[in-house]
């Protein structure tokens, strides 16, 4: 019948070097994801390292470019909170420099504007009545998202002007 076990395909480093740079070519990409993927291939890891080498001089792996871009995607997309990128960063094996380089993306404002309208979407969504309780259960959604304490209390405390004034 059908063999179920399959072996991966083990790449020469020119074959690898090729697919590896479609690879780097479609999205932004981490020296650490470069690195497994070229391990799959079957390539050691001086060969793996050759690659990652010549990557990097012709431009296709840049990791101050993926922090740059991981952030703006995460903070404008998914609104992240900056601790919550800068810790995802750091499990993806990103260095300080380009973390800080990559957080240099998010604009204060917006960033602020983001919190708001993540606030206010929650607390839509929130059926809790009491007013502590409610206050917690957002307090708590807001940190999971990465914000810092002050702004979430900041903005909370504005949310619950706001909302007394619209009564």
């Amino acid at each position: 019948m059908f063999k179920t076990d399959k072996t991966p395909k083990a790449y020469t480093p020119g074959e690898a070097l090729q697919k590896i740079a479609a690879f780097c070519a479609y999205q932004e990409r981490t020296q650490k994801e470069v690195e497994q993927k070229l391990r799959s291939y079957g390539l050691d890891e001086d060969e793996a390292g050759e690659i990652i080498i010549r990557l990097s001089r012709e431009k296709l792996l840049d990791e101050e470019r993926f922090a740059q871009a991981f952030v703006r995607g995460h903070y404008r997309h998914k609104q992240w909170g900056r601790r919550r990128i800068v810790q995802e960063l750091k499990q993806k094996g990103i260095s300080e420099y380009c973390i800080k380089s990559g957080m240099k993306e998010i604009d204060g404002e917006e960033y602020y504007q983001n919190l708001l309208a993540v606030l206010e979407k929650k607390a839509r969504q929130e059926k809790e009545k009491n007013p502590r309780v409610r206050r917690q259960k957002i307090s708590v959604y807001l940190t999971g998202k990465g914000y810092e304490q002050d702004l979430i209390k900041m903005a909370l405390d504005e949310h619950a002007a706001a909302e007394a004034a619209a009564e």
